[in-house]
């Protein structure tokens, strides 16, 4: 059995300030695409920067600049566009001035998808996988909440269907998985699910190996599960994925570092995930292989 490998090419996280490579405009995150999928990544999970501030945009033309440029190169790559904005409240410290403080970023289900739509006005920058963060949980442990309620997640789910593309079911804590579980129950979720195990997000489920194996036991029988760990877990939790018939992501969104004191970029990490999985007698999977995998079309390109 193949693996697939996926790359997080740059997250949304105040990472910039910490990092001297992280990709931000449109033009290095497609280059950090096509040198992640030289170097063995199936799919590229793809977020959009402001070029000017270098923080997470929303912005439907930064994504499709972003896809575009991935289309336009030679490069055979899975696209997989983040739908994780737009769902972040932060606290005020005096709730009697009101709920939502400064920094909130709040929209409905459907105009969280709205550059969804744009990309796909254009088929050919049409993706074919976006992620659906499947619950709502606190995020780190301050005073940020990230909403996703099951009233948010039905019709997104329909309307991601509607526009021909196929959910990755983001899951951060054993409830969201069971909320995966009542999803394809309901028929909301064509075909075998594919499902992400986020692990060790403060305020989730922590990056333990007992952890995994009970995501992997509550997951639905016939789907396809990816699993990643965030920083110095991250290749810890490879070849432990691979062991149980997972398939893997990297990236500089989960970790900055190739090793202590050694920045990484995405094709290095990407690099070091395939030489893991070869390690242990595993293959990686190209993009032809994953579309097979998981029932995607070939993009008209």
């Amino acid at each position: 059995m193949g693996t697939i490998i996926t790359c997080a090419i740059t997250g949304g996280g105040d990472t910039v300030s910490r990092h001297p490579r992280i990709p931000v405009t449109p033009r290095e995150i497609a280059d950090a695409a096509i040198a992640a999928a030289s170097a063995g990544a199936a799919i590229v999970h793809l977020h959009a920067r402001d070029p000017e501030t270098g923080q997470q945009s929303r912005d439907p033309e930064l994504f499709a600049e972003s896809v575009s440029l991935i289309r336009d190169s030679e490069i055979d790559v899975i696209i997989n566009i983040s739908c994780g904005m737009a769902g972040d409240l932060i606290l005020r410290e005096n709730l009697e001035d009101g709920i939502a403080g400064l920094g909130t970023d709040l929209l409905g289900p459907i105009d969280r998808l709205r550059h969804l739509e744009r990309l796909c006005r254009d088929d050919r920058l049409r993706p074919e996988i976006c992620t659906l963060d499947c619950g709502s949980m606190n995020f780190g442990d301050g005073d940020l909440i990230y909403l996703s309620p099951a009233t948010y997640l039905r019709p997104m789910a329909k309307h991601i269907r509607q526009l021909g593309i196929k959910p990755e079911l983001e899951v951060f804590e054993l409830g969201h998985l069971a909320f995966v579980r009542k999803m394809v129950a309901e028929g909301l979720i064509d075909g075998e699910p594919l499902i992400q195990f986020c692990l060790g997000i403060p305020g989730g489920a922590p990056a333990e190996p007992f952890v995994l194996d009970a995501f992997r036991q509550l997951a639905p029988a016939k789907s396809n599960w990816s699993a990643f760990a965030i920083g110095r877990d991250e290749m810890r939790f490879v070849p432990l994925a691979v062991a149980q018939g997972g398939n893997v992501r990297v990236g500089l969104e989960d970790n900055l570092y190739l090793e202590k004191g050694v920045y990484a970029d995405n094709h290095t990490l990407v690099e070091r995930a395939a030489g893991l999985i070869r390690g242990i007698g595993g293959y990686v999977l190209s993009p032809v292989e994953t579309r097979q995998k998981l029932g995607l079309r070939q993009p008209n390109v």
